[in-house]
């Protein structure tokens, strides 16, 4: 039995991970659940799957979650430093951090220092914090397995291999827009960015992908996750989203998985990591009944985030930490309908202009800290002046 903190449980990733364990009540457990605001959703999946304790991290919902398990045995707890402070839970086995972005970084970096095992849905947490937690996972042996649907791939692509890796290839989607002309991007409204045609995702995940910031935030989780050099990062626009991603390696071969666009596959892969949970419910590929797959490289003229990222990846120190939260400032402006989708890339590149710069500093938990918060005051008021 494995007994898994699940952080974000109300959230996409959080949902369909419970759908996977709840397929395997005798080989999976649930120890953890934390959510921000759905408390009633939260509830709900404690009298469900019954943890050792839960934590809302909005601590006005605090008495409400409180009230709602008074006669049960599940601890309730409030805040993000009751998040952080959990992870030295004894009963805690895997973290399944599926937070939504910079919040993920404090309570992995927690869970790390405590030795747990990592299975790692918030990409934000290596893109900002890379260096910092490489470095934490080697020191505390505390494995790090990607649930990315991309970098689940790679990880399997890689699995029983000892040879270099030459490259690897980032499949994108391209989501909804992938075929609007310039015009058309300038005019797209947030309904028509959530709508992406292969994945079921929150809205900041759909959004990135629209954008394409989030190939640029994966291929910057692959290098520290693989501990690869940006040129052996190459991304791929693959409309169809059945090859996940592929590794190419010296001798020319060319290793990929596939598999239907669905994320409890990749989740279910972390969860029983090494071994492969058996779940006949989960869908198969029909090959006779796959359309031609396709590849195209990716157009940075009118997806310029990409390049972006690419841009903070080479420049790296707290560039990265920089980019990420303009984004974040970025994506929750446009839902709000205060900035056009093309304006995201925008602001994202002119908050960097104003604060990125290379580094050689090491990176920690209070620098980073101090960089978010600069950069998101920044891209505020960049908003603020109308862009």
């Amino acid at each position: 039995m494995r007994h898994i903190a699940l952080l974000g449980s109300t959230g996409s990733i959080g949902r369909q991970a419970l759908e996977v364990i709840a397929l395997h009540p005798e080989r999976l457990g649930v120890e953890l659940l934390t959510a921000q605001n759905s408390w009633q959703l939260l509830v709900e999946q404690a009298l469900q799957f019954q943890p050792n304790a839960v934590v809302i991290g909005n601590t006005a919902h605090l008495d409400n979650v409180r009230q709602a398990l008074a006669n049960t045995d599940i601890k309730v707890y409030g805040g993000a430093e009751a998040i952080a402070q959990c992870m030295a839970m004894d009963g805690i086995d895997m973290v399944l951090t599926a937070l939504v972005g910079f919040a993920g970084l404090r309570p992995t970096i927690k869970a790390i220092t405590h030795g747990k095992t990592i299975a790692l849905a918030n990409k934000e947490t290596l893109v900002v914090g890379g260096e910092l937690i490489v470095h934490l996972a080697q020191k505390h042996r505390a494995p790090i397995i990607p649930v990315d649907s991309e970098h689940s791939a790679i990880f399997q692509c890689l699995a029983g291999e000892h040879s270099p890796v030459e490259k690897v290839l980032l499949t994108a989607s391209g989501g909804p827009f992938r075929t609007f002309s310039a015009d058309q991007l300038r005019q797209a409204t947030p309904s028509q960015a959530l709508a992406h045609p292969n994945w079921d995702m929150g809205a900041k995940v759909t959004i990135d992908s629209a954008t394409l910031m989030n190939k640029g935030l994966e291929a910057m989780e692959a290098k520290w996750l693989f501990g690869l050099n940006n040129s052996q990062i190459e991304v791929l626009v693959h409309p169809h989203s059945i090859v996940h991603s592929m590794v190419q390696f010296t001798d020319g071969s060319v290793k990929a998985q596939l598999g239907a666009p669905d994320m409890r596959l990749p989740i279910q892969y972390a969860l029983g990591y090494p071994e492969r949970l058996s779940t006949p419910t989960l869908p198969r590929l029909d090959f006779t009944q796959l359309p031609a797959l396709t590849f195209e490289r990716p157009d940075t003229e009118r997806f310029p985030a990409l390049s972006l990222a690419f841009e903070a990846m080479r420049m790296g120190g707290i560039t990265p930490c920089v980019l990420n939260a303009a984004n974040e400032v970025a994506v929750a402006a446009f839902l709000d309908q205060r900035i056009g989708f093309t304006d995201i890339p925008r602001l994202v590149e002119r908050t960097m202009q104003r604060l990125a710069q290379p580094t050689n500093a090491s990176l920690s938990l209070d620098l980073l800290l101090r960089v978010d918060a600069e950069s998101r005051t920044v891209a505020h008021e960049i908003v603020d002046a109308g862009l």
